[in-house]
């Protein structure tokens, strides 16, 4: 979320933005399907603007999309009421867009003044990388300079969180490929 509202703002947003993850868990039963859950998103967490966001998962972009569009037309709204929304469709899981912010990484493993070299993959080979998570946690386990035993007690899915969260990861994703 923290790389959408950097991308408004850059795109010339200036009103304030309140960010909210639609987060169905505490349904029961939560919507399945893309349809039930946009449906219910709109229902609980009214906005003027809804990021839609589906991985890839080894389909072309556009079949995501398509699938994406289909889904809001298919979505009953309230009468009269509009949706405005953005398709989000990262090609590679989005942990490849915050494999590139060094420092945001050395921040969010709690090692902001870390020296050990973490060997960033080039960004310009992003599409290409097998499986961008695993590198994204084996980077922020290094950035720790932490022991083996020390990192097995850590929970590196917060720090991955976090790592959204700093300035250097939105710059980078100016230069990832565009589709």
């Amino acid at each position: 979320m923290p790389i959408l509202t950097w991308l408004l703002r850059v795109n010339g947003v200036r009103c304030a933005v309140q960010e909210q993850w639609a987060d169905f868990r505490w349904l029961r039963p939560p919507p399945t399907g893309l349809t039930a859950r946009i449906t219910r998103a709109v229902e609980l967490f009214p906005s003027e603007l809804l990021f839609i966001h589906r991985d890839a998962e080894r389909e072309p972009y556009h079949t995501r999309r398509d699938e994406i569009e289909r889904a809001v037309a298919d979505t009953t709204f309230e009468e009269g009421r509009q949706l405005a929304w953005v398709c989000v469709v990262p090609v590679r899981m989005q942990e490849a867009w915050l494999l590139f912010g060094e420092t945001a990484i050395r921040r969010a493993a709690g090692n902001p003044s870390g020296t050990v070299h973490l060997g960033l993959p080039d960004l310009r080979r992003c599409e290409d990388l097998p499986n961008p998570k695993r590198m994204l946690h084996d980077l922020i386990l290094r950035a720790t300079e932490l022991g083996a035993r020390r990192r097995t007690r850590l929970s590196v899915g917060q720090m991955v969180h976090r790592v959204g969260e700093y300035p250097s990861v939105p710059i980078s994703v100016r230069h990832l490929p565009r589709r």
